[in-house]
This record gives structure tokens, sequence and C-alpha cells, in this order.
């Protein structure tokens, strides 16, 4: 099964992007979180990907931008009723370490803002996956409700996401914008850094 591709983006769709790797095309399912953070059509990606085969749909690829979220993608698809869309939907609106902030707070209201997850279906999946690895982060840390007891990253994102939010950007914006600057900026990005290039991003 394929694990990762590397290769130059050839088209993006709506659900889907292809991926030109030494001239083969893969087609990879991805949510709209991933797509728009995907590079421009001719540049590069690193895409993390989930293989899943099918008796009547065959071989369909699932793609991500970091292992965790590949990793709550496949946590996600252990839950009865939540299918490979419902799944890219959770990871849309909750990023993995959010995802793990939800389900620690009980808060099945955050989760059922996905498209297409009902309230019945957020409860199950925040008791379903409560004490399980969501990501490669200390879980430990979403135990409590201290903000400050949070891993580093989520931390300086969710800082800088807040920092743009009381300039007036749009809580979805400026978590876009946040995110794109910390894979560019790397893991150990500070707060004031990721603001910087999220105020850069939001002015192109």
């Amino acid at each position: 099964m394929i694990g990762r591709l590397r290769g130059a983006v050839a088209e993006v769709g709506e659900e889907d992007a292809l991926i030109d790797v030494m001239g083969v095309g893969y087609v990879v399912r991805c949510g709209s979180r991933t797509l728009s953070r995907l590079p421009e059509v001719g540049g590069e990606a690193l895409l993390h990907v989930e293989s899943h085969w099918g008796e009547q749909t065959g071989l369909t690829l699932y793609g991500f931008l970091s292992r965790d979220d590949r990793q709550a993608f496949v946590l996600l698809r252990t839950i009865q009723g939540v299918g490979p869309k419902a799944a890219l939907a959770v990871l849309d609106v909750l990023p993995p370490a959010e995802l793990a902030g939800a389900v620690a707070r009980d808060d099945k209201a955050a989760v059922a803002r996905a498209n297409g997850v009902g309230p019945k279906l957020a409860l199950r999946i925040v008791t379903e996956l409560k004490g399980k690895p969501i990501h490669d982060g200390p879980i430990a840390a979403f135990h409590g409700s201290i903000p400050s007891a949070a891993p580093a990253k989520p931390s300086a994102s969710g800082e800088a996401v807040a920092a743009l939010m009381g300039l007036g950007v749009a809580e979805p914006a400026a978590r876009r914008v946040v995110e794109s600057a910390a894979i560019r900026l790397g893991e150990d990005a500070e707060p004031p850094a990721l603001i910087k290039a999220a105020l850069q991003e939001l002015g192109r």
C-alpha cells in the first residue's frame, strides 16, 4: 500500500488532487483544509497517504499534510458510522490537536460543526476517542483544562489565531493562514513569527 507521495501538484479539484510523481499521476482524496494548503499547480507537495481497498471502488488514496492528520483520520474511521467523507469533514473543522482538546472537554458541539456529522454521531466520536492517541503530542496535556498545558505547537498556533481574531480577522480565515504559516516556518515557530507570516499571507 502507498504510505506517502512526493511530487508536483498537477490539478486540484473540490475533493481531490492529482499528484504527478515521476510522470505517474495519483488521484488523492483530501479534505478542504488540506486542499487549500497545497502549493500552486506545479509546486512540490509531500502527502502522507492512507490507502484503502474496496471491492467496488478499488484503491483509494486519502492524503494529508501531516502524520497527525493521517493518524486522526485512521482513528476516526474505526468509529461506527464514520466513513471517509465524515472523517475528512471532522478534520476540516478540527485539526488533530483541536480534536483532542474537544474530546478532552466532551465538546460534542465542536465536532458536530463538521459537515454531515449530527449530534448523535458527534457524541459517539467524543466518547470513543477518549484516551486514544489522536496525534503524536502528549495526550495527557489535553486531560486538563489549563491552556498552558497544551503542547508548544498548538499553543503557538492558538495564540496566533487569537491575535489575528483580535485584529478583526474572522476565525476560519485566521486558522487557515496560521496553519499555512506553521507549515512554512516549522513546528518550533513562535507566536510572533506565526502572526507576522499570517498577516503577510492575508495581505496577498
